[in-house]
């Protein structure tokens, strides 16, 4: 008899470094429509919805990475309609982190 399948999300975090270089690209990368925002981070990686990741975003030049977790809530895949970036929505957990997050971005 094979073991039941366990949620995607009960495994561990998965470690995410997510590079935003200008500000176009966090314009366009910001997802305000999400309850306590989130991000679309650009990643041929396999993901599933619910996944939970922890991100670690450098934004513009800024030295300081900022650590945040979040859920994944959004799936671009690969060779998506209309030559859309693969990629994935994440997030932002309601955390002070995500709120720390939130107010540099």
């Amino acid at each position: 008899m094979a073991a039941p399948a366990q949620p995607a999300n009960s495994a561990r975090q998965s470690i995410l470094p997510v590079a935003i270089k200008d500000e176009a690209t966090l314009y366009q990368s910001y997802m305000p429509f999400l309850k306590g925002g989130g991000l679309f981070v650009p990643t041929t990686k396999r993901y599933n919805l619910g996944d939970d990741l922890f991100l670690l975003i450098n934004l513009l030049e800024d030295k300081e990475r900022l650590p945040v977790t979040g859920t994944v809530v959004w799936i671009t895949p690969q060779g998506a309609q209309g030559n859309r970036v693969a990629g994935i929505g994440v997030q932002f957990s309601e955390s002070p982190e995500g709120e720390v997050a939130r107010q540099r971005i």
